[in-house]
């Protein structure tokens, strides 16, 4: 067994799902086990300041990414950080916050890939990939909720930030050992986009569960709700595992008990059957809803990092 924290990166635009995805995982892991960080916490100038300069949060220059390489590596040692702190609310830094490495730790953010010495630190790195379309829509919904803005400074931002959004953010996905992306099924979906569609792209940079001996490109005995086939990512071979909003619980369930039976110590951490909050998310009226694509998401990405803990 790995004595050294195991390091999961989530790179991904704002507002891609990267907290969710990190809550989710979280969870399924225990939260006492994990540690989450966030690169966003490292930015060079607050908000005023990048206003007045005219440079966004999305630019290497606005970031410390040479600290963000120091407490990466430090962490991989199983060394605290004393680590800054951005406030989304406020615009401002806080106080730093002193942090001590957990049996897994989560760096969530926007350039978490930027350079060769802060991927080394990583033992899986996940990028999310939505439709723009739907990136936008959650980011209209979250910074309108949560951070103090209207809608159409919203969307004058996704607009200023597209060019910076072209040149640092996207090209990092070429890093990534799993491409996630949520995105509305073809039918139609509900006004909120709770119940997505995903689409799994499993890079051959680490290894991935066997899914061929019960899915194919047409599906399986488990229905057409979940398909596994061969493509092209970014010019190179890829598996893509997709499963559908509509799959069902014991549809995803098989593919769990394959992954257990792969990763024995899986069980103890995370169940479908078990643990009512793997692929929760809440709903319009605060109802809490099932997604089975989200769920089986975390527990792909939770079976990579018990995969790097206990390494055959």
């Amino acid at each position: 067994m790995t004595e050294r924290p195991i390091l999961l990166g989530i790179v991904g635009d704002s507002a891609a799902g990267k907290t969710t995805l990190t809550k989710g995982i979280a969870q399924v892991l225990g939260e006492d086990n994990v540690t989450a960080i966030c690169t966003d916490d490292y930015h060079r100038y607050d908000r005023q300041q990048r206003a007045e300069m005219g440079i966004s949060a999305l630019h290497p220059d606005c970031n410390y990414l040479d600290i963000m390489e120091q407490h990466l590596n430090q962490l991989r040692n199983g060394q605290a950080i004393l680590k800054p702190i951005y406030n989304h609310h406020t615009g401002m830094f806080d106080p730093p916050e002193y942090i001590e490495p957990n049996k897994f730790i989560i760096v969530e953010g926007l350039l978490g890939y930027s350079t060769r010495a802060m991927r080394d630190c990583y033992d899986v790195k996940t990028y999310l990939a939505p439709p723009e379309e739907l990136r936008a829509t959650w980011k209209i919904k979250r910074d309108t909720r949560k951070r103090g803005y209207n809608e159409e400074q919203v969307r004058e931002q996704l607009r200023k930030r597209e060019p910076d959004s072209d040149a640092y953010i996207r090209p990092q996905r070429q890093w990534a050992d799993v491409v996630v992306s949520f995105y509305p099924p073809a039918e139609g979906t509900d006004e909120e986009n709770l119940m997505l569609n995903v689409r799994q792209t499993l890079r051959p940079t680490i290894p991935h569960p066997d899914f061929s001996a019960i899915l194919d490109a047409e599906g399986s005995h488990l229905g057409s709700a979940i398909r596994l086939d061969l493509d092209r990512d970014m010019g190179k071979p890829v598996d893509v595992l997709e499963i559908d909003s509509h799959a069902t619980q014991n549809q995803v369930v098989e593919l769990e008990h394959l992954l257990c039976k792969d990763v024995p110590y899986l069980g103890q951490f995370c169940s479908l059957e078990g643990n009512e909050q793997i692929g929760s998310i809440t709903g319009t009226t605060g109802e809490t809803l099932k997604s089975h694509p989200l769920a089986l998401t975390q527990l792909l990405i939770t079976y990579h990092m018990l995969k790097a803990l206990n390494p055959v």
